[in-house]
């Protein structure tokens, strides 16, 4: 059962004089995230050596002033505050501003400085500084980190008549005590069972020796990436033998067929990754659909170069036979990045959802791979066996199921490796767990065809 969040709105008997109704916009322009009140000028005094008696290295703050004209207004840093005599660089840092009924957000300018960490009063850009000369006062001197009218910001009314501190702690999405969604073992037993199942895997036609993953996703989205994180999973270290990255158009201009083997010199495991160009949102630009259909088909050959402008066009001599069973696709899978579904575009769901209709014709077993779960949400940022217990991963689960028109069963959330040098046994169960589904889902394909396959000619 989920527990019902508590807010930290008041520390050691300190009262917050934010209304409930502001305290609720902020912390939804801050994400997740509860209010702790470290210090209150009219508690403490509005001295600078004050300030920073209670602000000092607390992580990320949020500071509200407010005047007799009504206006409550201030600003969010995501730096700690520790009076080192630096500029301070912060994409996050914005202003705000609240009077009745209207509300403002300024971000800082890109290429400006957020703040000077010093000793003295708190300021944003050098330009807006608070408790100025250990006074209830704000004073505004002028400059361009910030887009400042110092009319709408506090109606040019510089006397403060109360002056407070927050510390910004991101609020855990669910309890601990919430049952998981899905339920996975996170233990070094359970990554060398499914290692152990996948070397083992004999595909349910026996004609077939190696399953045939196609991987098809917008530019950028891991197609690549997961191919050298299972190959790294089973090389026993970090490996990059596919190009993989995040340039705005794909890296991958072949068709490539990738085995893995077990271990550098072991034997080829019982599947092979198709890695295609990535698909992007105009004509005449990533992968063509045609393109898509010869693949699945088995007609394209291992480093075919793709050309956009002109879709495969396989010679007559082996148009004329069907590919064998061998050669065909038998899974496919979706590659999207958890950190992009809402902003999937018409054009690419369009073209995603004509790409399910010709797999759906074929009968072909499909999957979605949601990928980068770490940089959707904190909490799984933080400890991956947290992914499912996180509510935002689950409705994001539940939006590409809606958007590709999959069921949520056959949406699966990894982290593929990039940055690490490492392997890392919570990154290797999530992948092995959704490879492992791969081959479930193709053996399901198999034994839809096999009536038909085995029938005499």
């Amino acid at each position: 059962m989920q527990k019902s969040k508590v807010r930290k709105v008041s520390t050691d008997t300190l009262t917050s004089n934010l209304p409930e109704e502001r305290r609720k916009q902020l912390c939804a322009s801050l994400g997740n995230v509860e209010l702790s009140l470290l210090y209150k000028a009219s508690v403490h005094g509005y001295q600078a050596s004050a300030f920073h008696q209670r602000c000092d290295r607390q992580g990320p703050t949020l500071l509200v002033a407010y005047n007799n004209s009504g206006y409550i207004f201030g600003g969010y840093t995501s730096v700690d505050y520790a009076q080192s005599g630096r500029e301070i660089t912060d994409e996050e840092a914005f202003l705000f501003s609240f009077t009745s009924g209207t509300s403002s957000y300024i971000k800082v300018n890109s290429g400006y400085n957020a703040r000077y960490d010093d000793a003295k009063w708190p300021n944003f850009g050098q330009q807006l500084y608070f408790c100025y000369n250990n006074q209830p006062a704000v004073n505004y001197q002028g400059g361009n980190a910030f887009n400042i009218n110092t009319s709408s910001m506090y109606g040019n009314d510089t006397h403060l008549s109360e002056c407070e501190v927050y510390k910004v702690e991101q609020e855990p999405e669910v309890s601990v005590e919430e049952k998981p969604w899905r339920n996975v073992l996170w233990t070094p037993e359970r990554r060398a069972e499914l290692m152990e199942m996948i070397r083992n895997h004999k595909p349910l036609m026996t004609s077939v020796s190696q399953v045939r993953i196609l991987m098809i996703g917008p530019v950028g989205a891991g197609k690549s990436s997961f191919f050298n994180s299972i190959n790294s999973i089973f090389t026993g270290h970090v490996t990059s033998k596919a190009m993989s990255g995040s340039t705005g158009t794909s890296l991958t201009v072949q068709f490539r067929t990738y085995p893995v083997n077990d271990g550098r010199e072991g034997k080829p495991l019982p599947f092979v990754l198709c890695d295609t160009m990535g698909l992007e949102e105009q004509s005449g630009a990533g992968l063509d659909i045609e393109d898509i259909s010869s693949i699945l088909q088995g007609h394209v050959p291992d480093r075919y170069k793709f050309n956009p402008m002109a879709p495969f066009q396989p010679d007559e001599q082996k148009a004329s036979r069907p590919a064998s069973l061998q050669e065909k696709i038998h899974c496919v899978v979706y590659v999207i990045d958890a950190t992009k579904i809402s902003l999937m575009s018409d054009k690419l769901e369009e073209k995603l959802a004509s790409i399910r209709r010709k797999v759906n014709s074929l009968g072909i077993a499909q999957i979605v791979l949601m990928t980068k779960v770490d940089e959707a949400c904190p909490l799984v940022e933080e400890n991956l066996q947290s992914l499912y217990v996180s509510s935002y991963i689950k409705s994001k689960v539940q939006e590409v199921s809606s958007r590709l028109g999959v069921p949520v069963s056959c949406v699966l959330p990894v982290k593929n490796y990039s940055q690490e040098l490492e392997l890392e046994l919570n990154c290797d169960v999530l992948l092995l767990t959704a490879l492992q589904q791969m081959l479930r889902f193709a053996d399901d394909y198999f034994d839809d065809i096999r009536p038909v396959e085995g029938n005499p000619k």
